[in-house]
């Protein structure tokens, strides 16, 4: 059985600006609720919106773990007020072409295509598009997609030099997280559950508690509160 990550265990890729100021705001908060943080993204959408993303150690992330991550989060930027201004407030799971920001996600995502860039290049490059092999060491394995004739198809990437990673929609990864998903439920998760694509929660930053527009359900990253 695979095992749940470690709630502590420390992202590769920090935020800089205000998104940083809204991560030290509410890491420590998340992960004493159980959820561990993956980014904070703060965007001009709508004036100023503020994406949190955080899962479980297991990576998944129902509708009701959103609402309880808004509630917890709200009240906290509330006090602190990092942004300064009025904003809105999107809680979201990570999504199927999800960010890669941890040494164990190279790992539990091994066998399915990602898309790397480095901060500091190696051998003239900085982007990557490949399948992941796993990770050795404190490098992440990855076999080209793009490597031609003569070239050496398996790269070792270090994690530190790592600046973005996502996974890459295919039909495998799609299928994979169904997989997933079925066999969370079989363990007890909610069964709203919905893992074709991240769910949101949208809250003011005045109004702390959780907002659904017109009593409507909480909607898709997608659609409304697209990036």
């Amino acid at each position: 059985m695979e095992q749940e990550g470690d709630i502590a265990e420390p992202r590769l890729v920090a935020e800089t600006g205000l998104a940083a100021r809204v991560a030290s705001v509410v890491e420590a908060s998340l992960m004493a609720a159980g959820f561990r943080l993956v980014r904070v993204k703060v965007t001009g959408e709508a004036g100023c919106t503020v994406q949190i993303m955080a899962e479980r150690p297991d990576g998944q992330m129902s509708v009701e773990d959103c609402e309880a991550v808004s509630h917890l989060v709200s009240p906290l930027l509330d006090v602190e007020d990092p942004i300064g201004r009025p904003y809105r407030l999107e809680i979201s799971s990570p999504g199927i072409d999800r960010p890669l920001v941890r040494r164990a996600d190279f790992a539990r995502w091994a066998g399915h295509q990602a898309k790397i860039e480095l901060a500091l290049p190696i051998a003239g490059r900085k982007r990557f598009n490949g399948v992941l092999i796993g990770v050795e060491g404190e490098e992440a394995l990855l076999r080209r997609l793009d490597a031609r004739e003569g070239e050496e198809a398996e790269v070792r990437l270090p994690l530190a030099d790592i600046g973005e990673a996502r996974l890459v929609l295919t039909d495998d990864l799609i299928r994979e997280s169904l997989r997933r998903g079925k066999r969370a439920l079989r363990q007890g998760q909610s069964d709203e559950m919905e893992l074709d694509e991240a769910q949101t929660v949208p809250a003011s930053q005045t109004a702390p508690r959780l907002h659904k527009p017109n009593g409507r359900a909480p909607e898709r990253r997608y659609s409304k509160h697209r990036q």
